[in-house]
Parts: structure tokens; C-alpha cells; sequence
């Protein structure tokens, strides 16, 4: 169920914000159109936020663009955030042994946010880059890592993240059934690991598993690659590098 924002106006500037920030410079025509607010509104809230220094407008174009303010608040709290630096060597090592792409997220309520990313030093030839950035999210139920944290929770917490979550088809595989994600979630259980089988993008396949916690897990990594890489062949030899891995991290953690 969608809540409402307490604060209208808050929600208003934020929005702004985060146009201005997914277009990298746009009008404000632009932006009242694409938000249907009114021109005075949307200029009193750029005014704002360029006080604030979040937004800055170039004097020629007169369009607006977002400064880096943003970004050094999101460094500050991934450098509060102890555990990505100390598992990333396992995670380089992981990259480095399978040739392929490897993502760490943190669980941000019913999504995953990307906080590192790893690409292989001697990435195979016919590899492609993976279009992941650090601080993109996406929905828990359709990722590899997503559906490895939600396996980690207790079934009733797992099943509210299912009925918070805008469930739609990204690919012909997605999972799109409460049963289905049930069935899905019992077998990640029993065997330790997930996989994304181009449930969130077409093409592309993932092995999951969670960072193990004394609490409940809030990160887990996945090998992204090629489905064309993890085909029945060659998935097996994945699956046992990514148990490895785990394993590792969790001794040394």
C-alpha cells in the first residue's frame, strides 16, 4: 500500500531534485511538464535548492543541473559503512577466479542498493560491461541478491517486502506470483544461494548469496554475468566459487 507524504511540499522539492539529477541538466519548461506542477512552483523550489547548493543553473543556458553535494553526502555514509571495505578483497578475488562482474548491495527496504562494484582484472573476451552503478536500487523480488536477502528473513517479513513491492514482469522470467516467489524462497533456503535467471534483465543471469550476520543479513554479493557464462555447464563451478567466498567472508568477519 502507497503512503502518503505528510510534508506536500517536501515531496514536491524532492522531486524536482531527483529530475534534475536523473536528467544531468534540463529547463524548466522541462521540468513542469514532465512533474505537471506549476512553472511559479517549480522555480521557487529551484530557487531553493540552489541556496542550498544541491542545484546549480547555467547562466547561458539557463538550464539546471545538480552539483556533487549529493554525492559527497552519499561518500560520507558509505565510508561510515565498515563491512563493504573489509569483504572487498574477497569479492576481487571472486571477480578474478570467474572472469566475470561482482556486485555487493545493501538491503534498503523492499529494494537492494548497489554499494560496490567489481569488474574482473582480465575480464573474458566476449564479457559484457554490466550497466550497474554504485547507489542504483531495484526491487528485492526480481534480483539475485534480492531474493537471497528476502530467503534470509523469516517468511511473514519476507511475504511484507512481496506485498510493499510494485510487482511487474522485467522479462518473460520474472517471478510475478506470490506462490511462485514462495516456492523460489523455500528452495534458496535449503540450498544457500539464489539466482537471478534473467528475471531483471534479459540476457543477463546472477549467483547470489547474503553476507552472513549475528542479526539478519542487510548485505549480500552476486556474480553477474552472460547467461550465455552460466549455463548448466558452467554454473556449477560458479555456485562453489561463490559458497567459497561466503565462507571466507563469514570466518573472517
Amino acid at each position: 500500500m502507497e503512503e502518503k507524504n505528510p510534508i506536500q511540499s517536501a515531496q514536491r522539492i524532492f522531486s524536482v531534485y531527483e529530475y534534475v539529477c536523473r536528467s544531468g541538466n534540463a529547463g524548466l519548461s522541462q521540468i513542469t511538464e514532465a512533474l505537471g506542477l506549476n512553472k511559479s512552483t517549480v522555480h521557487r523550489m529551484l530557487a531553493s535548492l540552489i541556496y542550498m547548493d544541491y542545484v546549480k543553473q547555467d547562466k547561458f543556458t539557463g538550464e539546471y543541473t545538480p552539483t556533487f553535494k549529493t554525492v559527497e553526502l552519499g561518500q560520507t555514509i558509505l565510508g561510515r559503512l565498515d563491512l563493504p571495505g573489509r569483504v572487498r578483497p574477497y569479492l576481487q578475488e571472486l571477480s578474478d577466479s570467474t572472469g566475470e562482474t561482482v556486485h555487493l548491495v545493501r538491503r534498503d527496504g523492499t529494494d537492494v542498493v548497489y554499494v560496490d562494484k567489481i569488474e574482473p582484472l582480465h575480464s573474458r573476451s566476449d564479457s559484457i560491461r554490466m550497466a550497474s552503478q554504485i547507489g542504483r536500487r531495484r526491487p528485492m523480488y526480481c534480483a539475485g541478491v534480492g531474493k537471497a536477502l528476502m530467503a534470509s528473513m523469516p517468511e511473514n517479513e519476507a511475504a511484507e517486502i512481496w506485498d510493499h513491492s510494485r510487482i511487474e514482469a522485467k522479462t518473460e522470467h520474472t517471478i510475478v506470483t506470490r506462490e511462485k516467489m514462495k516456492e523460489e524462497l523455500a528452495g534458496i533456503r535449503s540450498r544457500g544461494w539464489a539466482l537471478d535467471d534473467e528475471e531483471n534483465e534479459k540476457g543477463v543471469r546472477c549467483v547470489a548469496a547474503v553476507i552472513p550476520s549475528d542479526a539478519e543479513p542487510e548485505y549480500a554479493f552476486s556474480i553477474s554475468a552472460p547467461a550465455a557464462h552460466l549455463d548448466e555447464t558452467h554454473l556449477p563451478e560458479v555456485i562453489r566459487e561463490v559458497l567459497k567466498r561466503q565462507k571466507e567472508i563469514s570466518d573472517a568477519l
